[in-house]
């Protein structure tokens, strides 16, 4: 099995190192536009292989497409940051760019591959990319779901005091600080409600701790965390590549499920070996509801940014 990733900065290279290390994939390869950046990423990683064991191949390239062919899974990552004075449109406009590049440019190599976007605003670049590709909507998965409900449990296990692998929660919604919705309702601490072990007080502050997740890293590093992202991204790729049907919640197009339509917004899936395997309706209450329909007004204000470039 072959995985590319498209952008081999601190995320794009967190993935790579953890598929190599778990054993993921057999092949994984980095492509970048900085000359020799991908290429040293991957050696730095591939001289690791004798004292880790891992027997993934590992390989770079700067700009050459040709090198990703046949790839089972695509990871697009690249992008830029949000600059001082940039509005959020600017942004919209330049990443917008960029991945609709990366995914024509991939898909002549490798036509049958699913597609992981990572690239910021996640669920309007994962919007941009099944509309300017054409592809079907199970074989576009925008990650961010995966990544805020790992920070999500994160949290609820400082807030009990118990490990975080035996807490279970979910946030759903747009990927951003305003949008996104961690389900305290439905968290659980090894099948019991966590509202059995936590205070209302205590859980709004979880979930309010949860939605600013990044912010907080970026205050803290000065720049966007990578270590989780990255790992997040091998999680979901796992379940691609080994068909495990994991329930992940993840970005994808949306036609009538949970009231909305024609967007790419965060719900529970199985991902499975042909990407979506189903979109899995959970019961919202009318708060979650609301909230939901909140965020999905959000999201979708935002893509109305892509019009220029899907024109």
């Amino acid at each position: 099995m072959k995985v590319t990733i498209v952008g081999a900065g601190n995320v794009g290279a967190t993935c790579a190192d953890v598929i190599s290390y778990r054993g993921i994939a057999s092949e994984v390869v980095l492509l970048d536009i900085k000359e020799g950046f991908a290429e040293g990423k991957a050696m730095d990683i591939m001289q690791c292989a004798t004292t880790t064991g891992f027997n993934t191949k590992v390989s770079g390239s700067t700009n050459d497409y040709s090198k990703t062919a046949n790839s089972n899974v695509v990871v697009i990552t690249s992008g830029v940051p949000r600059k001082p004075g940039m509005t959020r449109e600017e942004l919209i406009g330049i990443n917008a760019g960029i991945v609709k590049t990366v995914a024509d440019n991939v898909l002549k190599y490798s036509p049958d591959a699913i597609i992981v976007v990572v690239s910021n605003p996640m669920d309007t670049m994962a919007y941009l990319t099944l509309k300017a590709t054409g592809l079907p909507k199970n074989r576009i998965i925008g990650m961010g779901g995966a990544l805020d409900s790992s920070r999500f449990k994160y949290y609820l296990s400082k807030a009990l005091d118990k490990p975080s692998n035996d807490v279970q929660g979910m946030v759903i919604g747009g990927h951003g600080d305003t949008t996104m919705i961690p389900l305290t309702r439905i968290a659980s601490y090894n099948g019991s409600p966590v509202s059995d072990f936590l205070s209302q007080e205590v859980m709004d502050k979880v979930a309010a701790d949860t939605m600013v997740g990044g912010a907080t890293l970026t205050g803290l590093l000065g720049t966007s965390a990578w270590y989780a992202p990255g790992a997040s991204v091998a999680y979901l790729v796992d379940s691609i590549l080994n068909d495990q049907r994991k329930m992940i919640p993840c970005s994808v197009y949306l036609e009538g499920e949970y009231g909305q339509s024609d967007i790419c917004i965060g719900v529970p899936c199985i991902i499975g070996k042909n990407g979506v395997e189903e979109i899995v309706t959970i019961n919202l209450d009318e708060k979650e509801k609301a909230l939901f329909a909140k965020s999905a007004d959000a999201v979708r204000n935002m893509n109305e940014a892509l019009k220029s470039v899907l024109a």
